[in-house]
């Protein structure tokens, strides 16, 4: 959207991580560069990667209780779920809103420290979140179970 008088756009600009930026800019530039069975032996291994985690989340998904999992990009958007698209959307957005809140209250408290695991107990639900640098895992479960 742009402001018709000054012409300017009216998006705040997006804040980029100035090592993110690097980095892909550097995996770019190996990319082009690297042999053909390099980038077979690449794909394999995250390929590979790729399965372990499909699998540690059915793992998951099987444990009793468990009503879903949901696996959230930085910005917030789920990226992987096992839950129907509104309810997806609705814990996705408010419990990155609220672990961001928990990792920034940890940090107040000291600078030094890290968010590792948040828990949230209700009486029909526990919700579970891993966070992550670029990801939340959250789990949620029926605690009676």
């Amino acid at each position: 959207m742009v402001d018709l008088k000054s012409g300017q756009s009216l998006h705040k600009p997006a804040v980029v991580n100035l090592s993110t930026l690097l980095l892909a800019s550097h995996f770019r530039l190996h990319i082009a560069t690297e042999s053909t069975s390099e980038k077979q032996q690449r794909r394999k291994q995250s390929g590979g990667a790729m399965a372990e985690v499909e699998d540690t989340l059915k793992r998951i998904q099987t444990h009793k209780g468990v009503i879903g999992t949901i696996v959230v990009n930085a910005e917030g958007i789920p990226i992987r779920t096992t839950l129907d698209n509104s309810t997806t959307v609705q814990y996705a957005g408010l419990l990155h809103q609220l672990t961001m809140k928990a990792r920034s209250t940890v940090r107040d408290i000291d600078p030094q420290n890290d968010l590792t695991f948040l828990r949230i107990r209700s009486k029909k639900h526990e919700i579970m979140v891993a966070p992550d640098k670029e990801y939340l895992l959250i789990v949620i479960q029926n605690p009676s179970e």
